[in-house]
């Protein structure tokens, strides 16, 4: 009898439990990363991808053979081996730095300081959530987070990852010009720091349905795509060529695979400014 009535009161306590219990919480990774609301998630370029877009299944996606290998890491690849990695080809690496303005990877340090070390061309990026705080908000809190740059010709620019929302709304709830003019909020602050203007990485249909036509940033921003496929596809408004081709999250590098759109030299050039 008594454990009759011990189950019930589990039942019943675990059932009140059940309803307090934001529904918000539900869409929140429970990865371990700290969290500051939705500004302190961990989610790495192109996160979101597959699931809107779909593309090679993983691990299948031809390898393209013009132009520079490289590769995009975050906290999800823990300690990276960047000897293999180099040994395998990746001549550049691109590392998560931040997101929204309550989360910093902490594995940040290994991997930008490994990938420089090996010899590799490196950089640094920051996942975007508009819908949190301002672009100036978190343009600082990236710049202060390893999202800096220097003249050294081993220094990509700044990257700002702004893709589809991971915890709902598509476009943040901004309409496309707000969502314009915080691009352009995050882009002045990192140049104003940095000097550089940020590398923007994005897809072409996210872009058509959150920023629109608005071409305004092709002429001084690089563009990194992510395209699952054979090819890059067509590129956003604004952009007659990309710099940077996301083609798969998996294959013989850690992390995502990507391309740059060009020689050694050229991407030494890119990073030098």
């Amino acid at each position: 009898m008594r454990i009759r009535r011990c189950s019930t009161l589990l039942s019943t306590l675990g059932a009140a439990l059940a309803v307090t219990v934001p529904a918000s919480a539900a869409s929140v990774p429970t990865d371990g990363s700290p969290l500051s609301g939705l500004s302190g998630a961990d989610h790495r370029a192109g996160s979101t991808l597959r699931s809107h877009e779909g593309g090679a299944a993983p691990g299948t996606a031809p390898q393209p053979f013009a132009g520079v290998a490289g590769m995009d890491v975050s906290s999800h690849q823990g300690n990276v081996n960047w000897a293999a990695a180099w040994r395998a080809g990746a001549r550049f690496a691109i590392v998560k730095a931040t997101e929204g303005t309550g989360y910093r990877n902490p594995k940040f340090g290994q991997q930008y300081g490994g990938s420089y070390n090996v010899g590799m061309v490196r950089g640094a990026y920051h996942f975007a959530i508009p819908s949190s705080s301002s672009g100036k908000a978190q343009a600082d809190y990236f710049v202060d987070n390893g999202g800096g740059w220097k003249a050294d010709g081993r220094t990509l620019p700044p990257t700002l990852d702004i893709e589809y929302n991971p915890y709902g709304s598509v476009c943040f709830g901004l309409s496309q010009a707000a969502m314009a003019r915080w691009i352009h909020d995050f882009s002045a602050t990192v140049h104003k720091r940095t000097g550089r203007h940020p590398m923007i990485y994005t897809a072409t249909n996210w872009w058509k349905r959150c920023v629109g036509g608005n071409a305004s940033f092709g002429m001084n921003h690089p563009l990194w795509i992510a395209r699952y496929a054979s090819a890059p596809g067509p590129l956003p408004a604004g952009w007659s060529a990309h710099t940077i081709w996301q083609y798969a999250d998996s294959g013989r590098f850690p992390g995502d695979q990507n391309v740059f759109n060009g020689s050694a030299a050229q991407l030494r050039k890119l990073a030098t400014g």
